[in-house]
């Protein structure tokens, strides 16, 4: 079985589109897991309506304190019964044979230990790829040499084995609540490869009031989480290019951080270049970075 799950945070009015493309799903060997991230809109209302209809999959509804999407992930994974763990957004859909497809794909890596997932591709409304076309058939490889090697563009949907995301929890720092999805993604990629399928599984809408449209300020507010995952991509296995960046973002946030020691020693030459960039953050935010 799979597990498509939905963290949610005020998405009331949003919610009933991918309800919609769950329901008209050519294969129904799924459950639809959701953790509602603390809204205060009539979410909970929409489940109760939803839970007491008949339908032709599960529908499992659990609420929490507002903590960020990282922590709704990882009550997530503890609560999945699917071996495949498809998170799906709120203001997002599926097409109507992704189900299909995920299950056709996922049986071809279940059995294979060093391979933690498949991974399809994201597409807008009107059908087109979001990030750019992708020219490939099907590849099983790491997520490095997929975007470096390959050099193949576009968004990606990821469904990775329930087992593995119970392994890379996401961090869970205090006062923030905010973490990049990057952070477990990239460390599972240290390790395993994904089965990557040239086919558009994911309709995604990216909206005025979400989180990629205000990143900046959200990874200031969250500056620890941040930092930690642009540590981890400068040990991982990109380019010197993406290294660099790495290493620059890294010390901006770093700078972010109410407590400023630093035991680390990554890029140390990068340390001025990010205190700059901190101070452009804190010219063009003052009310997030003053406090």
């Amino acid at each position: 079985m799979i597990t498509i799950f939905t963290p949610t945070y005020n998405r009331a009015y949003r919610l009933p589109d991918l309800y919609l493309s769950l329901q008209e799903q050519t294969c129904k060997d799924f459950e639809w897991l959701v953790v509602d991230d603390g809204s205060t809109d009539n979410t909970s209302e929409l489940f109760e309506q939803w839970q007491a209809e008949e339908s032709s999959f599960p529908i499992r509804y659990f609420k929490q304190s507002n903590g960020g999407k990282h922590r709704a992930i990882n009550r997530g994974v503890k609560e999945a019964k699917g071996e495949l763990f498809f998170i799906v957004d709120s203001d997002d859909k599926l097409t109507l044979d992704a189900i299909s497809s995920v299950q056709m794909y996922g049986d071809k890596i279940m059995s294979d230990p060093k391979c933690c997932g498949i991974v399809g591709m994201r597409i807008y409304p009107d059908g087109k790829r979001v990030g750019g076309n992708a020219y490939f058939e099907e590849i099983k490889c790491s997520r490095f040499d997929f975007r470096y090697k390959n050099k193949i563009n576009g968004d990606l949907a990821e469904v990775y084995k329930t087992s593995v995301l119970q392994d890379f929890p996401f961090p869970e720092y205090v006062g923030e609540k905010f973490c990049p999805e990057g952070c477990v993604w990239i460390a599972i990629a240290m390790k395993y490869d994904l089965y990557f399928f040239n086919k558009g599984i994911y309709i995604c809408e990216y909206l005025e009031d979400g989180l990629t449209t205000h990143i900046d300020q959200v990874r200031i507010k969250s500056p620890l989480a941040s930092s930690y995952t642009y540590a981890i991509e400068f040990h991982s296995k990109v380019p010197i290019s993406v290294k660099i960046k790495d290493a620059i973002n890294y010390w901006r946030f770093r700078f972010h951080c109410h407590d400023k020691k630093d035991k680390s020693k990554i890029a140390l030459w990068a340390m001025p270049i990010g205190w700059l960039f901190y101070k452009l953050d804190c010219k063009k935010y003052p009310e997030i970075c003053k406090k």
